[in-house]
């Protein structure tokens, strides 16, 4: 009689745990901070608030590990003036675009930073992506298409749209740069550099911008105070949680971040149109086939034993 083994199949499982609960809240801060710096820009200029925002990310995250700062390398300055950099990138156009486009778009267009990672894998790196990142930076374009409004059998980007578009790209450099120096530096240092950076040089964008300073006014100096804040547990947060909890698993997570800014937008008035909700749909779904793993099935998985053991052995 030939004996079988017995495999036990896989069940999806809806439970999580208390680190997936923090990275669930986390996502629900993000969507929030779309529409709240949406608000900002009526008082304010793009990049002035951008370095205002990280000024106090930098002295919240520096008054909490300030001990560690003395021991910082120089390879730990470089790696934080290239992530601040990309921040200041990343953050400051995306506030740009939300001067004049909605928090839920924005929030869409800004999700294309997962896609985009592979993407820009290949195109600066030689790494050629996967069959799933692929699949999922092809469903991304098909979403951003439909989230930009065809109109007339053509589609247009708003200058909104297209600071934003470019905002994403300098997210993916900032997680490639991350990914690059991880193990190799002390975070906490690094991150206060990268903080600083990122205020410093939004500041220094002001000059050729021409921005105007903006006058004092208390929803600028809370909404500045309160997203430093928001940064600094957000990072120290996520820190914690993917000690425990896969990437992948993690990605999935983030990918409600657009979908609760959508829910936030429309609870505050705003509204997008069909296509470019199902835009949008097809972004988050994108996000999601970017970090699936296809695995392939062992030919032995359908040998009974003995045959498995003579197929080893010869």
């Amino acid at each position: 009689m030939t004996p079988t083994t017995s495999r036990q199949r896989p069940s999806l499982s809806f439970r999580l745990s208390k680190a997936e609960l923090v990275l669930v809240f986390i996502t629900l801060l993000w969507g929030g901070t779309f529409l709240l710096v949406h608000n900002v820009m009526t008082v304010s200029g793009p990049m002035f608030f951008v370095g205002l925002r990280f000024a106090a990310a930098a002295l919240f995250v520096g008054l909490v590990s300030w001990r560690s700062l003395s021991g910082l390398t120089a390879l730990e300055l470089k790696a934080g003036v290239l992530i601040g950099a990309s921040i200041m990138l990343g953050y400051g156009l995306q506030t740009v675009g939300l001067q004049t486009i909605s928090s839920s778009q924005s929030a869409f267009i800004t999700a294309l930073y997962v896609p985009f990672v592979p993407l820009l894998q290949w195109l600066v790196l030689g790494r050629r992506p996967g069959l799933m990142p692929s699949l999922g930076i092809g469903l991304a374009f098909a979403g951003l298409m439909l989230l930009a409004g065809p109109a007339a059998g053509s589609i247009h980007f708003s200058p909104g749209e297209i600071a934003t578009l470019v905002s994403a790209v300098a997210i993916a450099a900032e997680i490639i740069l991350i990914s690059t120096y991880a193990g190799t530096v002390d975070v906490r240092r690094v991150t206060v550099v990268q903080l600083a950076t990122a205020s410093a040089l939004s500041f220094m964008m002001v000059v050729p911008t021409q921005e105007r300073l903006p006058d004092f006014s208390w929803l600028l100096a809370l909404s500045a105070l309160g997203l430093g804040a928001m940064s600094a547990v957000i990072q120290v947060a996520m820190n914690w949680a993917q000690k425990s909890v896969s990437p992948t698993r993690a990605t999935l997570i983030y990918a409600g971040e657009p979908v609760w800014a959508g829910i936030v937008g429309r609870i505050a008035g705003e509204r997008l149109p069909v296509l470019a909700l199902l835009g949008g749909l097809l972004i988050v779904v994108a996000v999601i086939v970017s970090e699936l793993k296809v695995r392939r099935r062992d030919v032995t998985d359908n040998l009974d034993e003995p045959a498995r053991e003579e197929r080893e052995a010869g």
